[in-house]
């Protein structure tokens, strides 16, 4: 399955030039796992500041951000890797670390991008269904691992933003074998309850097998601008960042991060609220009968049942995510969203 593009692809003004810019608020926007608010006013400024150096290149590599993110996040700069995007540094590290052909096992369903870099990099999928509350089977998927070259654990999963427990990871990763390459996907831990969060510092020390995946994409609400990082150890690092590509990161890559950062007490007030958000849309959804994953990202999974989601929710109004084991992903908005999916939910049950 490929991403759906939600925006019009072009709108021509008189004098032709064409507008591709989605609008910054739309409520009934949920298939895609944006973040509803926009940039934090202070990011903003940095972004409009970075326009007056448009004319010029980014760094050829970029250390600087490399060397911002090392140290926020506690690890030495040669750790941290960048891409466009989560995306961006699973396909670096697809190309870097296997060879066309190997094996690369991950849960279904999953996230679209996946299949679509594998496919990219040449490498063979292996689906490990989830169990029937929307978890991975970090048994089957540790045992489809050993003939793997490589395994995606993605934490919270996305479709159905389910978290295994620290512990239950744990086995999981002293299971897999040392020459299988772990990626395991956080593009959403910043939306989890504290007690499900490691340092990235211990885990790529306890693993050298493993490289941890985040973005600014979600939580840090920059999409648009597709950043993205892995942090391993120094190793598998090094052979990530052979992959870095020439002025690959944006020149507002820094300067947005670097606000961002400054601005993190402002950034969590926000990702509290769509977590709030989050727990009122399921509790609105269990009054209606309808069972919902226990999702700890910034999105809500309708579980699949007799009629398929798609089939009920057509022409709904709010555009939603839909997957082939009939089950739907609701990207947590504001009140309005909210209400419009509700609406919808009420009108198709």
């Amino acid at each position: 399955m490929g991403w759906t593009l939600m925006y019009p692809v072009a709108k021509l003004d008189g004098g032709g030039i064409a507008h591709t810019i989605p609008e910054a608020i739309d409520p009934l926007a949920l298939s895609l796992n944006e973040n509803p608010f926009p940039p934090l006013p202070s990011v903003r400024s940095a972004l409009i500041r970075s326009v007056s150096a448009a004319n010029r290149y980014p760094e050829f590599l970029p250390q600087r951000l490399r060397g911002l993110i090392a140290g926020h996040i506690g690890v030495a700069a040669d750790q941290v890797v960048l891409g466009a995007g989560a995306t961006g540094v699973m396909l670096q590290a697809m190309h870097a670390l296997t060879t066309p052909g190997d094996a690369i096992a991950m849960g279904s369903p999953t996230f679209d991008g996946y299949p679509i870099v594998a496919r990219m990099a040449r490498l063979r999928p292996v689906l490990v269904p989830l169990n029937q509350h929307g978890y991975h089977d970090l048994d089957a998927l540790a045992d489809a691992a050993a003939d793997a070259r490589m395994v995606v654990v993605c934490r919270p999963h996305n479709p159905t933003g389910t978290v295994e427990s620290a512990d239950a990871l744990l086995r999981f990763l002293s299971r897999v074998p040392r020459d299988t390459v772990v990626l395991l996907d956080e593009a959403y831990i910043e939306f989890t309850a504290p007690e499900h969060r490691f340092a990235v510092s211990v885990i790529v020390a306890l693993f050298r097998n493993v490289v941890v995946v985040r973005t600014f994409s979600k939580a840090y609400g920059l999409a648009g601008l597709r950043i993205g990082y892995g942090v391993a150890c120094r190793e598998l690092a090094d052979a990530l960042w052979s992959q870095q590509l020439p002025f690959g990161v944006p020149i507002t890559g820094l300067l947005a991060v670097a606000a961002s950062y400054e601005a993190e007490d402002e950034l969590w007030q926000r990702v509290r609220l769509i977590t709030t958000e989050r727990r009122y849309l399921r509790m609105r959804l269990s009054a209606m009968g309808v069972h919902t994953a226990d999702a700890q990202a910034n999105f809500v999974y309708l579980m699949p049942r007799d009629r398929p989601w798609d089939e009920a929710l057509a022409d709904c109004g709010p555009r939603l995510r839909y997957y082939a084991d009939g089950g739907a992903r609701v990207t947590v908005g504001n009140r309005a969203s909210t209400l419009a999916v509700l609406s919808a939910v009420a009108k198709a049950t």
